[in-house]
């Protein structure tokens, strides 16, 4: 009985309402970041892939830059509130998007739902119990990475049926998570704040402790975001793959992902990180690399996929492991919230740069220095130790 009332405590209908609110949202993001803006901008609005570039990083400075001042609105306003504000920015963002007919408003459409959709994240953080913080953890990441990849790939398949259908289709999704959100109301533990000068005090004393990190950290995140304005021209021009067959390769390196993620993970833990995360970066650059000499070839693109979603399910275990060897046992919140602001600045720049190089140059090139970067990192963890810190004290204070 004991073990019955938990499990329903755990699933309240306050939490699956938030986690639906999360899917909806993130699932309209993720389909318009990664597939329908490069997409649309590039082929339908012939606006440069170094605009498109910049549109991205925009909306991930947006998204990062407002996690730095939700915890605060949090602590003062009611979550409803900030939530119903946050969806209707974000609603804004997606239309002009779409209606633009200049760059400007494309990166400012792009700004806006990296403003709108980002708190949502740490509202749903914000409303986990400590008793269930594993279990209700598990939860929330497992419903945003089912959104993350179902995004793109539902997207894809509707491109080959016009734009502006793609578009009605993720204003419909994206409204059916703000209903929900209508019948969303609890109020949510607040989030401690510090003043400046306490988080810049230990921001610096954590960077120094976690300065192994920080090179493959940034070099990582940036080597992906490289790729993200730049994905749906290689799939097209390059690899001869129309939407339908991209998203059939999305699954295939997706569905890789998921089968290898739990079985890499246990022997990640049994036969140490640091080897998995020197074959798994290796591997990776590996398999961009064979994604251009896959052209016109359906079932070995799907193979080089299949390669990139199993070094990531070896890649994505071992680094959570090796970060939390970085985080102060009785700061977590703070620890895992520099991490993030440093795994932020890739993804920022990342896009910028990966598309004035396919603008300047050609897709492939982005690729061949995506794969170059990855390399590096494998190289970087395989002469780096990686070793956990002796103690956290001098970090207390």
């Amino acid at each position: 009985m004991k073990g019955n009332r938990s499990k329903a405590s755990l699933y309240t209908s306050s939490f699956i309402r938030l986690a639906m609110i999360l899917f909806f949202t993130e699932m309209v993001r993720s389909a318009f970041v990664i597939s329908f803006l490069p997409a649309y901008a590039a082929d339908y609005l012939g606006i440069s892939v170094a605009a498109v570039g910049l549109a991205i990083s925009v909306h991930y400075v947006a998204d990062t830059a407002v996690k730095a001042i939700a915890g605060y609105l949090l602590d003062r306003f009611p979550p409803k509130a900030i939530l119903h504000v946050s969806l209707a920015i974000g609603f804004v963002g997606l239309w002009l998007a779409f209606f633009s007919e200049q760059p400007w408003m494309l990166i400012m459409g792009a700004a806006l739902m990296g403003l709108g959709v980002s708190p949502i994240w740490l509202i749903c953080l914000s409303s986990i119990h400590e008793d269930q913080r594993g279990s209700q953890m598990g939860t929330i990441y497992t419903v945003w990475l089912a959104s993350l990849g179902l995004g793109p790939v539902a997207v894809n398949f509707v491109i080959d049926y016009g734009y502006r259908l793609t578009f009605w289709l993720l204003a419909a999704i994206y409204a059916i998570g703000w209903l929900i959100a209508l019948s969303w109301n609890e109020k949510l533990k607040p989030i401690p704040t510090l003043t400046l000068g306490e988080q810049m005090a230990q921001l610096r004393l954590k960077l120094f402790a976690m300065k192994p990190l920080v090179p493959g950290m940034i070099l990582q995140t940036a080597a992906a975001g490289l790729l993200v304005p730049i994905l749906p021209t290689l799939a097209r021009q390059h690899l001869g793959l129309s939407y339908s067959q991209y998203s059939l390769v999305l699954i295939a390196g997706g569905a890789v992902t998921t089968l290898c993620l739990i079985p890499l993970g246990r022997l990640s833990d049994k036969w140490g990180h640091k080897w998995f995360l020197v074959f798994g970066f290796g591997a990776l650059a590996l398999g961009l690399l064979g994604l251009l000499f896959s052209a016109n070839h359906l079932y070995a693109t799907m193979l080089m996929a299949a390669l990139l979603g199993g070094s990531y399910a070896a890649v994505l275990p071992a680094w959570n492991a090796l970060m939390s060897y970085f985080v102060p046992p009785d700061q977590k919140g703070t620890g895992w919230g520099v991490l993030s602001s440093i795994e932020g600045l890739g993804v920022m720049i990342g896009p910028l740069i990966g598309g004035w190089i396919a603008s300047r140059y050609d897709a492939s090139v982005t690729v061949w220095i995506s794969s170059a970067m990855l390399a590096s990192i494998a190289l970087y963890y395989w002469r780096t130790s990686l070793s956990r810190p002796v103690a956290w004290s001098g970090l207390d204070g």
